[in-house]
């Protein structure tokens, strides 16, 4: 974009009634003190932004006369097209003209907005402006013309291991983003660490000392120990068992004997009573005397019973004889060794499993020995691969830097410039200073200081693309000079001489 200045009419403006200023290339302005110089400079960025040159507000009524309104006009040509913004005060109220049609405010901001940025604009053309600016104001807007280097360029000059693990992991996500997943993964992971390390150790003891307790255990032979005392225990009880059926039997006979001789004797005691039972001469059931064969059936009826009683009892006698010959042949058995030797074995059985169990135990302890370690020591790589990665990414922002820093200074001759400053913890953080020939632009002189400020709008003007006209103020204390891009306004203090102004060459 090519800015140029052709015609400034001021109206009323401080000290100027009626003044019209033409430019070209380079316009001179020359005259004593209070002529009225810088109220020209001062109000071309009145008339575009109702500022000074510096950005803050001004006031531009006369002083000294009577006026009616305040006015300034400036003819411009933006990339060959021309422009005429007017801006005005009548009584204290702003006026805005665009091609001399009346404009309101927001209007008249917006086409100037739309051809160019303020700040942009008031660096090129005072060259002391960008030195105003706060220093983070000052940094992006250099570095807003200045491209960043791209991330291959910066993974080049990074060493081979860091280049590699950041080469896959920028090409998923931001360098933030690495530096907030792998600053939350090494934050979980020191705690972690410090739990796994904790946890190995008391494994580590523990397994010590289930160690010495177990002592020398061979599993397998103390597993087939444990089948051959479960198969005698097993034989053992099957033995109680029987003795048991066989100890039961006995008392079930001696039982019944007692109670068949018990029947015995009753029956014994009963049967004279059936023998000796006379014969009724009557029915037992009518009452009718027995007669002939009614008695003779009476007769059969006890003889019957007399036979069938004998028969029980020779039943009762025949059934205790063979349970005591049943009883004579069987033995009662002890089985309180047997009992004993089954408590022995399953004392022998239990030690054994004891055992078993410690060595099992033991090596589930191992398992999870090594299941512990393993965990640390996935715990520990993680942990390191993420500590490597953040020092990657410290060193990505490191290299970032100075390859930025490089391109910025590659630009500039007289003019140092530093972007950023390195804490004590190994951080890059941002920071805007210039220096021109080893020394603060707040300790130059008037004239080192022009030449400073002509150097760094021309850069300005070069990485924007944007050829603006540029004012130098109190030339008289400068020499010599590098004609900056663009027209070229020049104030120069002449002791005794009235305002002039004129057209001419570069110096």
């Amino acid at each position: 974009m090519h800015i140029s200045f052709r015609t400034l009419k001021l109206h009323n403006y401080k000290s100027h009634r009626d003044l019209v200023v033409e430019f070209g290339p380079v316009t001179r302005i020359s005259g004593d003190n209070a002529k009225g110089k810088s109220s020209i400079l001062e109000s071309i960025s009145w008339t575009l932004y109702g500022t000074c040159p510096y950005g803050s507000k001004l006031d531009p009524s006369p002083i000294g006369y009577d006026y009616d309104e305040v006015k300034a006009e400036l003819l411009l040509t933006v990339d060959g097209k021309d422009i005429l913004l007017g801006r005005g005060l009548v009584k204290g109220k702003a006026k805005y003209w665009i091609n001399e049609v009346p404009a309101k405010a927001t209007e008249y901001e917006e086409v100037v907005k739309s051809m160019f940025d303020k700040d942009l604009f008031l660096a090129l053309f005072n060259p002391s402006y960008f030195f105003s600016l706060h220093w983070e104001k000052q940094r992006s807007m250099l570095l807003q013309y200045v491209p960043a280097p791209t991330i291959r360029e910066v993974v080049e000059h990074l060493p081979a291991p860091q280049a590699e693990v950041l080469t896959p992991l920028l090409k998923k996500w931001l360098l933030s983003d690495i530096e907030a997943i792998h600053r939350d993964n090494k934050n979980t992971k020191d705690k972690q660490y410090i739990a796994a390390k904790s946890r190995t150790k008391t494994l580590q003891e523990q397994l010590d000392a289930a160690t010495g307790a177990a002592g020398n255990v061979d599993v397998m032979a103390a597993q087939k120990e444990i089948e051959r005392l479960d198969t005698a225990i097993a034989e053992a009880r099957q033995k109680i068992y029987e003795a048991d059926q066989n100890n039961r039997r006995i008392t079930e006979l001696q039982g019944r004997i007692r109670a068949l001789l018990e029947q015995r004797d009753r029956m014994k005691a009963q049967f004279p009573t059936l023998k000796n039972e006379p014969i009724e001469d009557t029915c037992r059931v009518c009452g009718q005397a027995l007669q002939g064969e009614a008695r003779a059936r009476a007769e059969e009826d006890k003889k019957k019973r007399i036979e069938q009683f004998k028969a029980e009892f020779d039943m009762v006698v025949q059934e205790r004889k063979q349970l005591e010959e049943e009883l004579a042949a069987m033995e009662y058995i002890d089985v309180s060794e047997q009992l004993e030797e089954i408590r022995r074995l399953e004392q022998e059985r239990m030690a054994l499993v004891e055992g078993v169990r410690r060595f099992e135990s033991l090596h589930e302890l191992e398992q999870k020995l090594e299941q512990a370690k393993a965990d640390e020591q996935a715990t520990l790589e993680s942990l390191r691969e993420s500590t490597f990665i953040l020092d990657a990414v410290k060193a990505f922002r490191a290299k970032e830097a100075e390859l930025q820093a490089e391109k910025v200074q590659s630009l500039f001759t007289a003019l140092s410039i530093r972007l950023y400053e390195q804490q004590k913890n190994g951080e890059i953080k941002p920071t805007f200073e210039i220096e021109y020939d080893g020394r603060p632009y707040s300790k130059l002189s008037l004239s080192e200081g022009i030449r400073a400020g002509l150097e760094l709008r021309d850069v300005l003007s070069e990485q924007s693309g944007i050829i603006a006209p540029c004012f130098i103020d109190n030339a008289e204390s400068i020499t010599h000079f590098r004609r900056p891009k663009g027209q070229l306004i020049i104030s120069r203090v002449v002791a005794g001489q009235e305002l002039k102004i004129e057209l001419g060459d570069a110096e």
